[in-house]
């Protein structure tokens, strides 16, 4: 038994247009460029916000082009640490040079400080004056959504403190929890024999057409995790309790806030998306009881929820992953493919899988001086073509945002997800219309809406969860028991009737990364979602008429709101209606299910 992949053996990334190694004597050439420039613009533009009516935009301006250079030296030195830990979380090499990055970095970035602090401080009408002139048009954005941070900013002490802090709180736990994660091994035992698995592999088995075996599986991992609740609750209670701690300093009013306001997202819109989402469960049960008859079972367990129902779907080598993603990627626009194919033939993805590599899969943007990069696991499976393409999407999306300067380059978590879901839709439609056999028709559908369900309600579950679990230990600290139990419910809300958890489930909450990386990042995958489901609907009614709006979106990074952005194709993120759109989409595809199973017997 081996769900390791042959055909993406050796497809290892090239950082070499970051850095050639971990020795690469330019980091430290950067590191001292860093340290001089940063001196040198806190010597030279301290002053700057002292006498408000004197300041003048060409003098802020080129303030901001400076530090905003220096910001873009020090994400490129972060970004290569960062995916050299990834790539081998085991490696005390890459760790070391993480930790003595980083730790220059913030030493250096509160030299940095009073820049932003002083920007805050201004006389709102001197600061409106200044964002509406036209010499600083290209920061309009940029220094309009730094004053929503203003109630919330302390005095540069203050800052420079609570930067020194983050090293030995967030991200010291942060890495504790990837290393140990990506350290552990799970002993699956089928058929008589016993393989030490990576998470990876243990996870790939939930897609198995033998039940047995993906309830085996599905005891083995969260048995394994559960063995190691000590750590895993440790991490969870000490992020959570560091987060509230920045919650009280920096004056938020509840958990969510300081991520609505880093998604430049309202807590209304938040709020009444996963009010329609949840007001939609029934169209998951539906689909859910649809499956268990085409399982053959009288219910669904855990377990059985991304079981193929086709038993035939072939196995896709990472070469015609490839081509297959390449392919639907230029029905719908030839520059689109142009770009994706650079990833490939530059060595920007690491496909492989390997012990001590980071689990799942990302697109890491970078700086808009080089260009993103990809991790994957490559299992060949079918569904790993949906995965490549869904990452992708994001280093298109990421690539095409290079047009910005640094300050307008990171899209926002709410719109992250727009070219990801949408290129994984451009891929499914190719390939089912390349596919003949009804039978694996119906499994290519169900797996879509498996995902999309992934995506939608698993997504809105786990913020539910979140919610839960981090007003509960702003009371007092949670016990494994305790976090088990509030997954617990935050999934019996989805599951209902329809789907039976496997006790074991309880620990589902524990290896999520997200969790422990970016609290609340969840629910911009069901916001991704359903606005994607919904522009697709529009691009299948528009034709390429759409394409250019597309890709202008794209290519906007973050000059302007996400709500201001996405009115531009057509997306008021405001009206619930356009949420539900997207749920018809989903009932529309549940219903096709429907036929298709009726047509195949």
């Amino acid at each position: 038994m081996s769900t390791a992949s042959a055909s993406a053996a050796g497809v290892a990334w090239n950082l070499a247009d970051l850095y050639s190694g971990a020795t690469d004597p330019a980091i430290d050439r950067d590191l001292a460029a860093i340290d001089s420039g940063c001196t040198a613009f806190s010597a030279t533009y301290r002053g700057l916000f002292e006498a408000p009516a004197e300041l003048q935009a060409e003098t802020l301006l080129e303030a901001l082009k400076e530090i905003e250079r220096l910001s873009e030296l020090m994400g490129k030195l972060g970004s290569y640490c960062g995916l050299t830990t990834a790539a081998d979380t085991t490696s005390d090499e890459f760790r070391r040079l993480e930790d003595r990055v980083r730790t220059a970095l913030v030493e250096q970035e509160n030299k940095l400080t009073f820049f932003e602090l002083g920007w805050l401080g201004l006389p709102e009408e001197t600061a409106a004056a200044l964002i509406e002139t036209p010499l600083l048009a290209n920061y309009r954005h940029y220094l309009k959504a730094s004053r929503r941070y203003k109630t919330h900013i302390l005095g540069e002490a203050e800052e420079l403190v609570l930067n020194q802090k983050n090293l030995t709180a967030r991200s010291a736990w942060t890495d504790l929890f990837d290393e140990f994660v990506a350290s552990l091994r799970y002993d699956f035992t089928w058929n008589g024999e016993t393989k030490s698995l990576s998470q990876s592999h243990i996870l790939a088995i939930s897609y198995d057409s033998d039940r047995a075996k993906r309830k085996a599986a599905q005891e083995c991992l969260y048995t394994e995790l559960s063995k190691h609740e000590l750590v895993l609750t440790n991490v969870f209670n000490a992020v959570a309790q560091d987060h509230a701690i920045n919650d009280g300093i920096r004056r938020y009013d509840s958990p969510m806030a300081s991520r609505h306001l880093a998604n430049e997202v309202d807590a209304g819109v938040v709020a009444r998306m996963q009010e329609v989402t949840e007001g939609n469960l029934g169209i998951a049960h539906d689909y859910y009881r649809l499956k268990a008859k085409l399982l053959g079972l009288p219910k669904l367990a855990t377990y059985d929820q991304y079981a193929p129902v086709a038993t035939n779907m072939p196995s896709c080598s990472y070469e015609n992953g490839r081509e297959t993603v390449l392919k639907a990627f230029e029905r719908f626009d030839p520059g689109m493919r142009n770009i994706a194919a650079e990833f490939f033939e530059k060595d920007w993805i690491d496909a492989e899988v390997r012990p001590g590599k980071r689990g799942g899969a990302f697109s890491a943007s970078t700086v808009p001086s080089v260009h993103p990069y990809i991790l994957l696991n490559w299992t060949d499976k079918l569904r790993d073509v949906s995965t490549l393409a869904h990452e992708l999407g994001h280093g298109i999306h990421q690539y095409l945002s290079r047009k910005q300067t640094y300050y307008n380059f990171h899209h926002p978590l709410t719109i992250a997800e727009t070219a990801s879901v949408f290129a994984e839709f451009l891929t499914f439609d190719y390939v089912m219309a390349e596919t003949s056999d009804p039978q694996i028709r119906l499994g290519l559908l169900c797996s879509k809406i498996e995902d999309a369900f992934a995506t939608v309600y698993r997504q809105n579950v786990l913020t539910r969860f979140e919610q839960a679990a981090h007003a509960a230990r702003r009371k007092e600290k949670l016990s494994s028991e305790e976090l088990c139990h509030h997954w617990w419910q935050a999934n019996q809300t989805l599951y209902a009737d329809a789907v039976e958890m496997l006790p074991a489930y309880k620990w589902g909450w524990s290896y999520i990364p997200h969790f422990i990386h970016t609290p609340f990042y969840c629910y911009a995958y069901v916001f991704g979602e359903l606005l994607v489901l919904a522009l697709y609907q529009m691009y299948r009614e528009e034709g390429a008429s759409f394409v250019p709006r597309y890709l202008k979106l794209l290519e906007s990074g973050s000059s302007a709101t996400p709500d201001a952005l996405l009115k531009t194709v057509g997306a008021d993120i405001h009206d619930p209606a356009f949420w539900q759109k997207a749920f018809d989409v989903l009932k529309t595809m549940t219903r096709r299910a429907e036929e298709l199973a009726g047509s195949v017997g």
